[in-house]
Parts: C-alpha cells; sequence; structure tokens
C-alpha cells in the first residue's frame, strides 16, 4: 500500500507510517497512491480525485475538508475523512490571542516600542470582563473558545443552526439575537454554500455599534469588502482574523483598513494540534485497514 503525505505534518510523521505500507512525500506519485494525507494546501478537487486511480482514502490533516471535492469522492468510491478533534484547543487559544491582542493594542504598543516611540497616553486598553461574547456556530472549536470566554469572566451567546445545550452559555438559533446583544463576535463556521460570504453588510447592520470581530473559521464566510468598510464608518470597532479568501491576502480592503489584526493562519500550527492530528490520522488507517479496503 501507498501512502503520499502530500503536506507538511511534523518531521515524525513519514516514520511513524511505514508500518502500513510504502510512505512517499513526492506530490507526483498522487494518482499511484492507495491513501492520500493532506491539510489545506493541496486542493482534492474533480480533476485530482479522477487522476488518482489508486485512491481509496484521503485524509484531511484538520477540520475542514471544503479543498476536497466530496461529491467526485463519492461518485468514484475514495473514502473522505478529516480529525475532527485535533485542532479544537489551537484555534480557540489563537481566537482569544487574537481578541485580546486586538482589545489590548499589543501590535501597536510592541510596534511603537520598536520605533523607540512612548505612547502610553495615546494607546487605550479594553477589558473582556463583563463583555457579551457571541459564538457564530458553536461546534467543537466554538465550545472550546466559550470556556475560555467564561475563564475571563465574560457572558457567552451561541448561534447554531439547530437547538444545542452548553454548559456556559445560552445557544440560540437566533442570529439577530446574538448580534445585536454581543460586544464581540468569534466566528468558527464551516466554508458552505450556505456559509460564504455569511457575514456581509446585511449581517454586520445587525450588530451593535463598535462590535469587534474575530475570525479563525474560514475566510470565505465573510465579505471581506463589507467588513473594511464597517470598520471605515465605526460599525465594528476591530477586526482580527488568521483565515482569508486568499493566501496570503495581497488584494484584502482589509489590509488598508483601521484597527485590523491580521495572523497567516497560524490557528492549528502548534506542536501539540500537530501530535494529535497525526494520533487521529494513524487511529483512522488502522480502522480502515482493518476492515479490509
Amino acid at each position: 500500500m501507498k501512502i503520499l503525505i502530500s503536506d507538511p505534518f511534523y518531521p515524525e510523521f513519514e516514520d511513524q507510517l511505514r508500518k502500513y505500507g510504502e510512505v512517499t512525500t513526492e506530490k507526483s506519485i498522487y494518482t499511484e497512491a492507495d491513501i492520500i494525507l493532506i491539510r489545506s494546501a493541496t486542493k482534492a478537487d474533480k480533476s485530482y480525485l479522477k487522476n488518482a486511480k489508486s485512491l481509496k482514502l484521503i485524509i484531511r490533516g484538520g477540520v475542514g475538508i471544503d479543498n476536497i471535492d466530496i461529491e467526485t469522492a463519492k461518485l468514484i468510491g475514495i473514502q473522505v475523512r478529516n480529525t475532527p478533534s485535533s485542532s479544537s484547543i489551537s484555534v480557540a487559544e489563537m481566537a482569544m490571542t487574537l481578541m485580546l491582542s486586538l482589545t489590548n493594542k499589543v501590535v501597536k504598543a510592541d510596534t511603537s516600542m520598536q520605533n523607540n516611540k512612548w505612547l502610553k497616553k495615546q494607546l487605550k486598553r479594553s477589558e473582556l470582563f463583563g463583555k457579551t461574547l457571541g459564538i457564530i456556530g458553536y461546534g467543537r472549536i466554538g465550545s472550546e473558545v466559550a470556556k475560555r470566554g467564561v475563564a475571563f469572566g465574560m457572558t457567552i451567546l451561541g448561534y447554531h443552526y439547530r437547538e444545542i445545550k452548553s454548559n456556559y452559555g445560552k445557544i440560540s438559533t437566533n442570529l439577530e439575537e446574538v448580534l445585536q446583544k454581543s460586544d464581540y463576535l468569534s466566528l468558527h463556521l464551516p466554508l458552505k454554500e450556505d456559509t460564504r460570504d455569511f457575514l456581509n453588510s446585511e449581517v454586520i447592520s445587525m450588530c451593535r455599534p463598535n462590535t469587534i470581530l474575530i475570525n479563525t473559521g474560514r475566510g470565505e464566510t465573510v465579505d471581506e469588502t463589507a467588513i473594511a468598510n464597517a470598520l471605515k464608518t465605526g460599525k465594528l470597532g476591530g477586526y482580527a482574523s488568521d483565515v482569508w479568501s486568499q493566501y496570503p491576502p495581497t488584494d484584502s480592503p482589509l489590509i488598508s483598513a483601521p484597527n485590523v489584526l491580521m495572523t497567516p493562519h497560524l490557528g492549528a500550527s502548534t506542536k501539540e494540534c500537530m501530535l494529535r492530528i497525526g494520533a487521529e490520522i494513524i487511529q483512522t488507517i488502522e480502522e480502515f485497514i482493518s476492515r479490509k479496503y
């Protein structure tokens, strides 16, 4: 059995997989691989999957599988898996990092100090304590963010497409209610047809003035032009994002917008997260083999 590691994971991963078959990182052999392991860089579109004549299983190391043509995989008979539990903590910590950094002007403070400026009076902080955190997309990651928000003394409101319960706050199917009551919004939506540009000018109009928006979900779930305009008018108080509609976001209108904090998709880039991803992938491969693929 041939296993292709198409995107980088961690140094020991290749050796850990050798017990299951021949392992390679040479992307050109994807047409011969029985199992392909990807992250976000490899785009397993219709052409890719149809050319992968030997492919039986493709595993996305991470949560989102929008870079895999699910319909084509289903038609051909290729099994698609991901590692849904692996990145929850890392991404939740990233969301809180962005929230704290933007609110406390950390980047501006550091940059000013590096340039021998002392902006003690100019830079005004704000506490998370006592604020309301709205979580849009209340899944595994959203729940971890809620847990951390509670630790900071925040009130939690969650939006989910169906009724669910949480130990950390109220979860509602009424989006407008969450938008109107939240001081901070943390986005954790998967990319689907009905979530593309989900946060647009109409949705932003329902937010309370100076709402701080954090996005560690998917870049395509927001209308970047609408956000940039809302930042310029003061409707939104700030936007911090780890995800983008294109990588790198060289043409994004957010680059020149005020009160924006940008990071290069670092959410799952922790050693601990990568090890959990590897463990989930190995478990999936073992289950796959045991069913005598």
